[in-house]
């Protein structure tokens, strides 16, 4: 059921019923209101030049995220996007090809799952890390990942912090301390983790001539769904769309599993991920400051 209320109706690689934030950013900047992802052979270096993701759903700052679920890593994305840039050379010439590297928004939303997929489910890096070196660890990642774009032109970047981990529906159901509760100690951890990726903006705003770095808070915005969502116009926000709501997302949450009939009433589309509508309310909220930042 992935992606039935896109236009077609038919999956794309978004863990949505719909479209996700860099969609909604894409359309509130005055371009496409879908952006195509790198590897899908239907578009071509012509729709690329205004916008594409080389994002793979379920990666990580830490590569064996990415191993775990089979999806590409971050370096991977990286050689994704180098090889865009010779096609957009090619297409454009030089100056424009760098104009358009240089002056792009570059989404950078990661991190969820190298703590809810592997930290808190495999015992490989629990045992080589506590959760706060985990952190610094992947902290380190995220710098790096941004020197790296950095070296390659990339200027205006939005950072996206962890969202509230432990009111996922998923955690809720997890939660053995207290059944169908949001997990507060998953929520510290995200909200420890957000204030480290806030030190390594102003400390990369130094760092790297020109870099335009703007820490994007969806921590808040989330939780307010969440714990008012009435006021918002959602009906659930406990368990998701798909399935029971509990626990289904990705393969379990599949064409065989029955789901709600207006993923608008929930906050949640799978046990992991927002519905479109809460997508878009959360977009509508970041897009004046992204807007003063980078327009």
């Amino acid at each position: 059921p992935y992606g039935r209320d896109l236009p077609g109706g038919t999956p794309t690689g978004r863990f949505c019923n719909g479209r996700l934030p860099p969609d909604f950013v894409s359309e509130g900047f005055g371009l496409k209101p879908i952006i195509p992802a790198y590897l899908d052979p239907t578009f071509s270096i012509s729709d690329f030049a205004t916008g594409v993701c080389f994002g793979s759903s379920g990666s990580g700052y830490d590569n064996s995220t990415a191993a775990i679920l089979k999806v590409f890593p971050l370096w991977k994305q990286v050689e994704f996007f180098k090889d865009y840039q010779t096609k957009l050379r090619a297409y454009l010439g030089d100056e424009k090809a760098n104009e358009v590297i240089s002056e792009a928004l570059y989404i950078i939303s990661v991190g969820t799952n190298d703590f809810l997929i592997n930290y808190y489910n495999f015992p490989q890096r629990r045992t080589q890390f506590t959760i706060t070196k985990y952190e610094n660890f992947l902290i380190g990642n995220a710098e790096d990942f941004i020197r790296k774009i950095y070296s390659l032109g990339a200027r205006k970047l939005s950072l996206t912090g962890l969202p509230p981990m432990g009111c996922l529906p998923l955690q809720r159901t997890l939660n053995r301390k207290n059944p169908h509760s949001c997990s507060e100690e998953r929520n510290k951890v995200a909200l420890k983790f957000n204030k480290k990726l806030k030190v390594s903006v102003v400390k990369l705003r130094t760092e790297l001539p020109g870099l335009e770095v703007l820490y994007t808070d969806v921590y808040e915005l989330l939780s307010q769904l969440i714990t008012q969502a009435s006021q918002y116009g959602f009906e659930v926000a406990e368990a998701a769309c798909c399935g029971t709501g509990l626990f289904e997302t990705g393969i379990l949450c599949n064409r065989l599993t029955p789901t709600c009939l207006d993923a608008d009433k929930y906050v949640f589309w799978d046990a992991f991920h927002p519905s479109e509508r809460a997508n878009k309310i959360m977009s509508d909220e970041v897009l004046p400051s992204l807007k003063l930042a980078f327009l």
